[in-house]
């Protein structure tokens, strides 16, 4: 299958992040989390994914979390190919009462940081007790909008990722690593 361009749409992406770093990056999160749970005693921990990119990351994730927890999803886009579309476009909302708990939100990548404030606002706005955030991937060109994020597996160059969940026009999700396409 090609492009207009003439290349196939399978062509192999650069690794930028081989799986068995990723795997050891996602450990150590989890461990990080854990204690963190442990030690803020965290009440009834639900753990947020934004799909579509972070479901890998986030099943992964919650598997290497040693603290009772809970799992629901949002679905928001802000890309359409390589482009943003320059705002959040809600699929699906969270069905749990977010009220008084512990909310983690688990992101694959934070780029410019306007997704991840929209959709943390939005979360504000139901009252959770605290509300953290995981991300795999932060872009070093993110926004000075958002707050620290508690938890970062890699700061990564500008560059469009594919791989381990991520995807360029619906392609390359099931990719074991993390690579750059141009």
């Amino acid at each position: 299958m090609s492009n207009a361009q003439g290349k196939s749409r399978f062509d192999q992406p650069s690794i930028l992040l081989p799986a068995a770093q990723i795997r050891g990056a996602v450990a150590e999160l989890g461990k990080q989390i854990t204690h963190y749970a442990f030690e803020h005693k965290l009440q009834d921990l639900l753990v947020l994914g934004v799909l579509r990119g972070a479901f890998i990351f986030m099943a992964d994730l919650v598997r290497e979390i040693n603290y009772p927890l809970s799992v629901d999803f949002v679905i928001v886009e802000s890309y359409q190919g390589k482009m943003s579309s320059g705002g959040v476009l809600w699929g699906y909302r969270p069905q749990s009462d977010l009220e008084g708990r512990d909310v983690l939100l688990v992101e694959d990548i934070v780029e410019t940081g306007r997704t991840l404030h929209d959709v943390c606002a939005y979360l504000r706005t139901f009252s959770p007790r605290s509300l953290e955030v995981c991300t795999l991937l932060h872009k070093r060109i993110s926004s000075s909008i958002l707050r620290p994020i508690r938890w970062v597996g890699f700061d990564i160059e500008d560059k469009f990722v594919v791989g381990y969940g991520m995807d360029l026009d619906g392609q390359y999700r099931h990719l074991p690593y993390i690579g750059w396409v141009k």
